[in-house]
Formats: C-alpha cells, structure tokens, sequence
C-alpha cells in the first residue's frame, strides 16, 4: 500500500454518537516531522479524534487519510497493516498487569513473530534505556510508580519503530517530577525526528512540546496555529481556555 501525500489529514469529518455531536466539519493535517497538540476542555472529544485516525470508529462524514490512503474504504486486514506505522501512548498507560516491564514492551513484536527473541530482547533494553527504565525490566506494572508506568507505554510504543506515536493525556495524575519526565522524552522523541500528536488540556506540557496547536471546542475546530498565535487570538472561548476568570466559575464542561 502507497500512498501521495505524507502525513495524516482529517478533511471535513463529522462524528456523532448517541444523538450527540462529537466532531462537526473539523479539519486536521499532521505532517511528518511536526509536532502538534490538540487542545480543548475535558470531555470536548480529543480522544475520539485520536480513534477516528486509528480506523477504530468510522466518522458520519469527511475523509481521514494516512500518507494518501483514505482509511475509510480499507478492509480490516489493510487496516491493520496501515495502522502499524502508529503507536498509541494511552492516558493510563494500559499496561498488562500479568506481563514484566520486558514482556509488555516486546509484546507487539513477539505477536508479530518477525523477529527473533535475541533481537527482541535487544530492541526491549535499547527502548527501556532511552525513557531511564532498563534496570527495571523484570519488574511488574504493580510494582511501577504512575510516571514509570506512562515511561514503559513510551518505550512499548517505540519497540515497533512508529512514524507517528498518539500521546493520550500522558501527564495526567503525575506529580511535577513525572510531568518533567514525560516532556523531557517527548523533547528527545522530537529530536529524533518522531512525529507526535498529543491531546489534552495541559497547556504547561502542550505548550513545552509542541509546534502547533487545534483548539476543539463545542465539536468545531476554532484555531489552528502557534502558540505566539493562539496568545493573541482575540476569541473569548480560547481566552478564557488560556486564563479562566471567575466567567469560568462552576461552569459545567462537556
């Protein structure tokens, strides 16, 4: 499978779920290299932004494309084979309880069977050195702290070499040295020319790692651009987004 244009592109998708409108003509393009954050209140539907692109929901309306393949008229096995050049970073860290540190992070590459288990454990130990968890390799998620649990889930999303890696809400519950921490690899995963989309309303870590900026509100994208840009922006929902006053007081997010 080839495609044209590099990148992964949402162009006019709209989504809704239980009568309720998630995503209304809302464009995205994610290009190679670029490190974007898409931004918004809790609940504003980042994630399922993050699902239509894996091919795991399909939208009402609007084109996703993954380097010039339009997702939307794969089949299954065409999708699966597209989606390996993605890895997802989850909010929890969704790791296997019942596996070691080593296990979950050369799991994907055992069930592929390509590879040998000598080559495996090798790509296991580079991966866990780059995110500083290599002498933690035998142990179990229940014996990880939350900010080396979210450590491990980038080194497993590393281990299948990714073009893109997704980074669901990957500072929340962490306490400030964790937060550091995930930036920090964020900042080494950019340098090494990965190309990353996080979601979330941290502005500290969006604005830290990223280039560019979607602001998703009430299901329609209303900015896109810098974040020297979105700081001057005159609309009041972004505004208020960036510096809450007491207008924000008890005001119930979707």
């Amino acid at each position: 499978m080839s495609g044209g244009e590099q990148g992964i592109r949402m162009d006019k998708v709209s989504y809704s779920v239980g009568g309720r409108t998630i995503l209304t003509e809302f464009d995205l393009f994610l290009a190679p290299g670029v490190n974007r954050t898409i931004l918004g209140r809790s609940g504003a539907g980042k994630t399922t932004i993050l699902r239509l692109m894996l091919g795991l929901i399909r939208p009402q309306a609007g084109t996703i494309s993954i380097d010039g393949i339009p997702i939307g008229s794969l089949s299954e096995s065409e999708l699966i084979r597209l989606r390996k050049q993605i890895a997802i970073v989850f909010q929890g860290g969704a790791l296997f309880d019942s596996l070691t540190v080593g296990e979950n992070v050369g799991y994907r590459l055992l069930e592929e069977g390509r590879l040998g288990e000598g080559e495996i454990e090798r790509i296991v130990l580079e991966k866990l050195s780059f995110v500083g968890l290599e002498h933690s390799i035998d142990l179990y998620p229940a014996e990880l702290s939350g900010g080396m649990k979210k450590r491990v889930a980038i080194a497993r999303a590393l281990a299948a070499e990714p073009r893109y890696i997704f980074f669901d809400e990957p500072t929340t519950g962490l306490d400030p040295v964790g937060v550091y921490n995930i930036q920090h690899l964020m900042l080494r995963l950019q340098g090494e020319g990965k190309t990353t989309l996080m979601v979330t309303h941290d502005l500290e870590t969006a604005f830290a790692v990223s280039e560019r900026f979607s602001f998703l509100h009430e299901a329609r994208l209303l900015f896109e651009g810098t974040e020297e840009e979105m700081r001057r922006c005159a609309v009041p929902d972004i505004r208020e987004f960036l510096t809450p006053s007491e207008a924000s007081l008890f005001r119930n997010s979707d």
